[in-house]
């Protein structure tokens, strides 16, 4: 039987401040108000998982395979052309919620905004509050 990889994005005791400082000016602002905002949601501090993304609360995950791994409640990470929020989306409320956010492409865990800016921030809070329940 072949052993699973090890995960490679990991907690660290890296500063999420001084990540944000790395993320180009225009972004830092958005980086801010999320990290305002998620901490509302899950009243945890941030932490950086590996070297991009910041995460807040912890989860301890069991996969049906019986894989299993310690993740974040929610995050995001500032990507070059995105910025990507991890959340979990789950179809009851948050179908009712996403045609209402603003522009936006979503995947599995994942919705990907260009700024804040164009996002509905009420609506937002409000999906960070259902993911991190």
């Amino acid at each position: 039987m072949q052993e699973m990889a090890e995960l490679k994005t990991k907690k660290t005791k890296k500063s999420v401040a001084s990540f944000i400082k790395t993320v180009e000016k225009s972004r830092q602002e958005d980086c801010a108000k999320l990290v305002q905002m998620m901490k509302l949601a899950t009243d945890s501090e941030p932490a950086m998982w590996g070297d991009a993304i910041i995460g807040f609360g912890d989860d301890h995950l069991v996969y049906a395979s019986g894989r299993e791994l310690d993740w974040f409640k929610i995050g995001f990470s500032p990507r070059k052309g995105k910025i990507s929020l991890y959340i979990m989306c789950p179809h009851g409320e948050f179908g009712k919620l996403m045609p209402k956010l603003g522009p936006h492409k979503s995947s599995k865990g994942c919705l990907y905004i260009k700024s804040l800016e164009e996002i509905n921030i009420d609506i937002l809070q409000k999906m960070f509050n259902i993911a991190a329940d």
